[in-house]
C-alpha cells in the first residue's frame, strides 16, 4: 500500500481512482480499511486517500505522547501539504471528524470542502454545553483499562456502546471488528490526547462548504453537536442517513455515498 512521511512517520493509505484528491479520516479504533465500503464509488468521481492516522493500522502501537488531536491535525496538514495538489476535499468520521475540523479551523487553506460525518467530542458553554462531563473521558477510561489488562473484546465492547448504545459491539460486521482488534492498544494513547470542547469561535472560523452528516437512529449527544455546530458554522449544511446510526458510512453506503457526493460536486 502506499505510504508518505510525515515528520519522520510512515502515514500508509489506501487510494482508488483518479482527479481531484479527496482525503478520508477514520475515527476511534480504525484505519484505512474503515472506508472500504466507500472507495469505490466516490473512487469514480475523484482521486481517494484513505489515511491510516499515527499508529494505526498497519503502523504499531508505540507506548508515548504522540496520539494526540494535535498531532494527528498535524499529520493530515502534512500529508495535504506533501500532494502538492492545493486544498483538497476532506471527509472525517467521528474522532476523524475532530480531526478535520479542526484542520479546517486552524488551516483553512488546505480545505475546499468538508464533511463532517458525527464529529466526535464535547460543546463548551459559548454552544451551549455544559462543562464538559468527563464522561467520555471516562468512557475511553474504562475500555483502555480492559484492553491494558488483557480483555480487547471487553474494552472493544465498552467504546461500542458508548458510540452506538447497548448491542452495538454484536451489530458491527465481523471485518470492522478485526479492524477494532487490530486498533484496540490505540485506546491507551486516547486516554491523554487532549481534545478540547468544540467553541462557538472554532465554529464561527471555518471557512470551507461545509456538510454535517448525521445518522438518522444515531445517539442524543452526536444530534447535538450537529445541531450546535450547524447554527454556527456560516453556510453549513446538513443530511440525515435513513436507517443508521453513528457508522452510518457502514450503515447505509448507498445513502452515504449519494449525499457525499451531491455535495462535494457543487463545492
Amino acid at each position: 500500500m502506499p505510504e508518505m512521511t510525515v515528520d519522520g512517520y510512515p502515514l500508509s493509505y489506501a487510494e482508488s481512482g483518479a482527479g481531484d484528491p479527496l482525503v478520508l479520516v477514520h475515527g476511534t479504533l480504525g484505519d484505512q480499511r474503515y472506508w472500504a465500503p466507500q472507495m469505490p464509488t466516490l473512487g469514480r468521481h475523484y482521486h481517494v486517500m484513505a489515511l491510516s492516522m499515527r499508529h494505526c493500522w498497519p503502523g504499531r502501537w508505540e507506548a508515548g505522547g504522540d496520539f494526540t488531536i494535535d498531532r494527528h491535525v498535524a499529520d493530515l496538514a502534512g500529508f495535504i501539504e506533501s500532494l502538492g495538489a492545493g486544498p483538497v476535499r476532506l471527509v472525517g468520521h467521528s474522532r476523524g471528524g475532530h480531526i478535520a475540523f479542526r484542520l479546517a479551523e486552524r488551516h483553512p487553506g488546505l480545505v475546499r470542502a468538508l464533511v463532517l460525518a458525527e464529529p466526535g467530542g464535547e460543546l463548551d458553554e459559548s454552544l451551549g454545553g455544559k462543562p464538559a462531563s468527563g464522561a467520555q473521558r471516562g468512557a475511553f477510561a474504562e475500555g483502555a483499562a480492559l484492553v491494558e489488562a488483557g480483555d480487547v473484546e471487553a474494552g472493544l465492547r465498552r467504546i461500542a456502546e458508548h458510540t452506538g448504545g447497548p448491542g452495538a459491539w454484536e451489530r458491527r460486521s465481523e471485518a470492522r471488528k478485526a479492524i477494532n482488534r487490530d486498533n484496540a492498544h490505540t485506546l491507551l494513547g486516547q486516554r491523554d490526547e487532549r481534545r478540547r470542547p468544540y467553541s462557538r469561535a472554532a465554529a464561527e472560523a471555518i471557512r470551507a462548504p461545509t456538510l454535517l452528516v448525521v445518522g438518522a437512529q444515531t445517539l442524543p449527544n452526536f444530534v447535538a453537536n450537529a445541531d450546535a455546530l450547524e447554527r454556527h458554522i456560516r453556510g453549513c449544511e446538513r443530511v440525515s442517513i435513513p436507517n443508521a446510526a453513528h457508522s452510518m458510512s457502514q450503515d447505509n453506503p448507498a445513502d452515504f455515498d449519494a449525499a457525499v457526493l451531491a455535495f462535494l460536486e457543487r463545492h
